[in-house]
């Protein structure tokens, strides 16, 4: 009975003077004092409610206590770490085909002294905090850069009840959908409003931050970002042996790749630079700062990386429905998964860790994925295998092999054009930047990782819409 866990339904009894208030204190309960009795950790909260001043020297009650007393962020003190001499062991996945500064980017993020495990996926290349492709385990510390900012950054699938034939015969139908019923850039959103019970979440009142946010994520709403973000119309091919309960036919089908927006990328700046004032480490490694999961930014952090996950799926799912709608047809089965989120989970040892994957796909045992290649190679539904080694985790994509300014400066978007209608792939917006010769190969991409996926069938892009960059 010592180990019994509080529960929101317990604290109903206390009145909280806010919702983070009362998440901090249930966390803090069931983490810190796991023995104490259950009615003995509801008369502690009770008091540090009402006598917050005797508390904020406390070594784990004081986090609560400072959110009571309202002390401003001045008063808390940060605090330096030193990063560990040699980094832990990482596995990477295609070693030969990965960038040295990604490899040193990653070695850099396992001399954290939070860091537990790592791994480094086959299409993995330099960014920021943590590299593209990165994989890291660790315990109750969250890495806002180590998520990235475009948080909860997707990808879904529908496969439609209709035959590939129906994507070449329909073309001129198909553009005008794309044209009609989706909205690519920074600025501006859909002409027509959209509606979701995203909107009207609960947890868009839970800190200022997410409030005045709320407005422009309805705006954005069932919208995509620039660069590599993309709605594709094109044709499934399904393995023989597939196991998502269809025959192994040519199906039509749509993909998208886009994130949350406005939402995310303001979420991942606010609590970056909390983290930096908090967490100081060596210049080099800044943007690994991490919030403890226990403190009061950690769970607001969590909270609201939560909410723009679900904001990430609602807006592919209302792409999904603007189109199928438009067009008057119907989905047989959609796959779809984060590549730019935080999840706790257990691992090999029985623990639970924060597992941070930054440009990577949850590729435990059963999951279904979807690994995209670029707009004249194909993209890959796969299941994941569960394989210990990379976290249960697998490629996000080819990953490029040219920066986007090396691109830009190799390709002109005649040449690229040229390229593309050579392949049957009509386009519409997008930049030299997207280049298909700015990624990998992916067929090597998915050679690196056979002990990671499975391969339940391709998607070959055949009418693409992106930014116009």
């Amino acid at each position: 009975m010592g180990k019994q866990k509080i529960t929101i339904h317990d604290l109903a009894v206390i009145n909280f003077s806010s919702d983070v208030v009362k998440s901090l204190a249930m966390n803090i309960m069931n983490r810190h004092f796991k023995h104490t009795p259950h009615e003995e950790k509801l008369a502690l909260i009770v008091d540090v409610l009402q006598h917050p001043e005797k508390y904020r020297d406390h070594t784990t009650l004081g986090i609560l206590a400072h959110k009571l007393v309202n002390i401003t962020g001045d008063e808390i003190l940060s605090r330096a770490y030193e990063l560990e001499y040699e980094p832990k062991h990482f596995d990477v996945f295609g070693n030969k085909h990965i960038d040295g500064n990604a490899i040193r980017q990653m070695e850099l993020a396992m001399r954290l002294p939070i860091a537990i495990k790592g791994a480094l996926m086959p299409d993995a290349h330099h960014g920021y905090g943590l590299p593209i492709g990165g994989v890291l385990a660790t315990e109750n510390a969250i890495i806002p850069y180590g998520v990235g900012m475009d948080i909860g950054c997707r990808m879904a699938l529908s496969i439609l009840e209709l035959p590939g034939s129906y994507i070449e015969h329909h073309a001129y139908e198909l553009k005008k959908a794309l044209q009609e019923f989706t909205h690519f850039g920074n600025d501006g959103w859909l002409e027509f409003a959209q509606e979701h019970a995203i909107l009207d979440d609960p947890g868009f009142q839970q800190t200022p931050l997410l409030k005045r946010l709320h407005g422009k994520a309805v705006k954005q709403l069932g919208s995509s970002g620039s660069g590599n973000h993309f709605v594709e119309f094109g044709i499934v091919a399904l393995e023989d042996d597939n196991t998502l309960g269809l025959a192994p036919n040519r199906y039509a089908a749509i993909l998208s790749h886009s994130g949350s927006r406005s939402l995310g990328a303001n979420i991942a700046q606010h609590y970056t630079n909390i983290a930096k004032s908090k967490c100081k480490l060596p210049r080099e490694a800044q943007q690994l700062a991490w919030l403890d999961g226990s403190s009061e930014e950690g769970i607001e952090y969590w909270l609201s990386m939560n909410l723009a996950g679900e904001y990430a799926k609602a807006c592919h799912d209302q792409i999904h429905k603007n189109l199928t709608r438009a067009l008057g047809i119907d989905t047989l089965i959609k796959i779809e998964n984060h590549h730019n989120f935080a999840w706790k989970e257990k691992l090999v040892d029985g623990k639970e860790y924060i597992v941070h994957r930054k440009g990577a796909t949850p590729a435990a045992e059963g999951i279904y994925g979807v690994i995209p290649g670029s707009m004249t190679a194909p993209g890959y539904i796969v299941r994941g295998k569960g394989n210990e080694a990379s976290i249960n985790s697998a490629a996000h994509g080819a990953g490029r092999q040219m920066s986007r300014l090396k691109a830009k400066e190799s390709t002109t978007m005649g040449s690229m054009k040229k390229l593309l209608q050579s392949e049957k792939v009509i386009l519409l917006g997008g930049s030299p930047e997207e280049s298909p010769g700015a990624y990998k190969d992916i067929e090597v991409v998915m050679q690196s990782q056979h002990t990671l996926v499975s391969v339940e069938g391709k998607f070959h892009p055949k009418i693409v819409r992106m930014a116009k960059d």
